[in-house]
């Protein structure tokens, strides 16, 4: 092998495969600890970080000072119940439903008080998503808003770990990736790494090894490899929502030498992606938190159902309808008025009020609409259609495929329906995503993002405030649910259930903790907090280890 003069024969505590959130908090805690770290991460030294950079920040947790203002009798015990309604766990699942349990119990005092100890903090707000279609998922708004995004959560991390830089205790290989961890006798000892620039291979010595690398969504091959086959066939294509390098090869690497991997068929997915305007790679794009108050069609302009799509309710099942159409792309209709109260992208990239922890121009934004976020869209999306009239719009649409399969006249009594129904004034309301969104406004901090039912099409919708909108849809790779199997000490487990010796594995590499905490579904916002919190335990049984 190529060695470098600074590479080869070094010698560290602890090594991480990945430089994502989970491996930078598992990092920052053995650091502390006075543990030697390297941190081996396969994109540049700007993107250390990883997902969790450019994450919008939401974090499910209970028990909270924000919820206590607000009276929200959320506990330990309400979560977990929540949190098994959604996630469907069988008797294989003894790993993940401790994980579950791990969570609820613990995310208070290991992510919320961990996250307050850093310095950072919560908006006010508790927003109320995965409430379930029939009564399931969160019973309770717990959805936590990180004021700064994930964004800068990252960053404060990164400022902490400078002085462990400077001192030699912490080496970051940027642009490297760990080719196989090396074992002697079913212990991990360390691992050859590969310069992805230049192709030179060196091997690096540790005492224990932790896989940080993420899921297997950032390859959509691997995604249709393992698509559940209970959502019928895979799509003929889809939209990437994570990062190619996060391929899963060093998860079939660990299979390899026994370690055990389970639930990758269940994924996270999102029913609204479009293509992203500054796309890094092919297939990038971007998650849309999609509209409340807009209809969900099909490549027809027929409205799905016979149950609407709502988002906010069960984003599992929006991907499984979405994946059951005959087209891989579907449309969303709506006008100005919706799109400045509802329309949002997810992430800390087109959220800067709250990245950039603007109050003023977040609560301008609340009050009179994202007018800016509505204009980029305009300017840069090719999926992102404006028009002031019903003709124009179908026209448009009918360009961005392969054939004209709107009509415009069908198009027009799918709206005309929903507008009667609200026309018809509360008392005589019949419309199940009528309902669905009454529901939502009953929660304050949600009826801030949530328009009052009201017509689609207007009487003038000729007038340039009145356009109408219609958005091109695909679906979207995120999350990994399964993973490699570990217990609570996040150590990796082989075939047989016992551990593999001084390696470890944390975050989404994990199934975010157990080979598959959330289950079928989750409840949206574990997937940050779960990474500190596998992160949290595998650092606490290294020093333990090491004492």
């Amino acid at each position: 092998m190529q060695k470098p003069s600074d590479g080869d024969n070094e010698m560290f505590d602890t090594l991480i495969a990945g430089g994502g959130i989970a491996g930078l908090v598992t990092a920052l805690t053995l650091l502390e600890q006075e543990q030697s770290v390297c941190i081996v991460d396969r994109d540049t030294k700007e993107r250390l970080g990883g997902l969790a950079r450019w994450a919008f920040g939401g974090m499910a947790l209970s028990d909270t000072k924000q919820q206590h203002k607000l009276k929200i009798p959320d506990t330990s015990e309400r979560l977990l119940e929540d949190w098994c309604s959604f996630a469907e766990f069988d008797e294989r699942d003894y790993w993940p439903q401790q994980w579950a349990k791990e969570y609820a119990q613990h995310n208070n005092d290991k992510v919320y008080q961990y996250i307050l100890d850093l310095g950072l903090r919560f908006l006010p707000a508790v927003n109320w998503v995965e409430r379930g279609l029939f009564g399931e998922g969160n019973s309770l708004p717990r959805y936590h808003i990180l004021w700064g995004t994930g964004w800068h959560l990252v960053e404060t991390i990164i400022n902490k770990l400078q002085p462990y830089i400077q001192q030699r205790k912490l080496v970051i290989y940027h642009q490297h990736k760990v080719d196989e961890v090396t074992f002697s006798e079913n212990t991990a000892i360390g691992a050859k790494l590969e310069n992805e620039l230049t192709g030179a291979k060196f091997h690096i010595d540790s005492n224990h090894v932790v896989i940080a690398c993420g899921g297997i969504n950032g390859s959509t091959e691997r995604v249709k490899q393992n698509w559940n086959k209970s959502w019928g066939k895979p799509p003929s294509s889809m939209l990437n929502g994570a990062n190619p390098i996060s391929d899963g090869k060093l998860h079939d690497h660990i299979k390899s030498h026994g370690g055990k991997l389970s639930n990758l068929e269940n994924m996270w997915n999102y029913a609204a992606g479009i293509k992203h305007p500054q796309a890094e790679f092919e297939g990038h794009g971007l998650s849309l938190i999609p509209c409340k108050s807009a209809l969900w069609l099909d490549h027809t302009g027929k409205r799905i159902g016979p149950m609407p799509l709502v988002t906010g309710f069960d984003t599992n099942y929006l991907c499984q309808q979405v994946a059951n159409q005959e087209k891989p792309w579907t449309w969303q209709v709506l006008n100005r008025r919706i799109a400045l109260k509802e329309l949002a992208i997810s992430g800390s990239q087109h959220n800067p009020s709250i990245r950039d922890k603007k109050f003023l121009q977040l609560l301008k934004e609340l009050l009179f609409g994202n007018k800016k976020l509505l204009q980029q869209l305009e300017d840069e999306s090719d999926d992102f259609i404006v028009a002031d009239n019903l003709d124009d719009l179908v026209k448009q649409m009918n360009q961005k495929t392969d054939q004209p399969y709107i009509n415009n006249q069908i198009l027009k009594q799918q709206i005309e329906m929903f507008d009667k129904g609200v026309k018809s004034g509360e008392s005589l309301q019949n419309d199940e995503q009528v309902r669905r969104i009454n529901h939502a406004r009953q929660w304050r901090p949600d009826k801030l993002r949530t328009c009052k039912p009201a017509p689609i099409l207007y009487s003038g919708s000729g007038n340039k405030g009145d356009h109408l909108i219609a958005i091109k849809l695909q679906l979207i790779s995120r999350k990994s649910l399964g993973g490699l199997q570990t217990n609570l000490a996040s150590q990796v487990l082989d075939q047989q259930g016992n551990v593999i010796k001084n390696l470890y594995c944390v975050g989404e590499a994990a199934g975010f903790g157990g080979g598959g905490a959330s289950g079928k579904r989750s409840l949206e916002g574990t997937f940050l907090s779960s990474c500190i919190l596998t992160a949290q335990n595998a650092a606490a049984a290294i020093i333990k280890q090491s004492k």
